[in-house]
């Protein structure tokens, strides 16, 4: 490569480092924040956090959220803050749809959460019930790439479902 393309190449990656660097700090001024990354009121700084199924793909992603904001997860009710309850936690699938033969070609997955949160003598948030539903077809030729489907639907519904319930639990004053 020519010195000159060599320079030019160098000049234009050092123009979009500083239009990065320039769009950063514009974003941080105005107070844009990523989401998920609201901070969480001290009253959950040591939640206990109760839930019926601690292995559904919203109970795991629910965790790792509220450790990723910095709470402490404690194992006594006695010990915490304050306690979130999921009272539900709850996922179904229906046919939407049946081909001539009688076999299913549209189903409809839907993910609904319901929790609450108890500080040590009110309660701080009454229960919120938040429900997200996907369509996706089904063919019987592709099973297995469609039930992988399926769960990689779930997992991303828990994954907002989490997200939803981080921005509620930031709100709490």
């Amino acid at each position: 490569m020519p010195a000159h393309s060599r320079r030019m190449t160098e000049l234009a990656a050092a123009g979009l480092a500083a239009a990065a660097l320039a769009i950063t700090t514009m974003l941080a001024a105005c107070g844009f924040r990523l989401a998920g990354t609201e901070k969480l009121p001290p009253i959950l700084a040591r939640p206990y956090l109760s839930v019926k199924d601690p292995y559904t793909d919203f109970a795991r992603e629910f965790e790792r959220q509220l450790k990723s904001q910095g709470a402490l997860l404690q194992v006594s009710r006695q010990d915490a803050t304050a306690t979130i309850e999921v009272t539900k936690d709850f996922v179904e699938q229906r046919t939407l749809a049946v081909s001539a033969r009688n076999i299913p070609t549209d189903y409809e997955l839907r993910y609904t959460v319901v929790f609450d949160v108890k500080g040590p003598d009110s309660q701080l948030l009454a229960p919120q019930e938040m429900t997200l539903s996907k369509d996706y077809s089904f063919e019987e030729n592709v099973l297995l790439a469609k039930e992988h489907e399926a769960d990689i639907l779930r997992a991303q519904m828990a994954r907002d479902l989490a997200g939803m319930a981080m921005h509620r639990l930031a709100r709490l004053k």
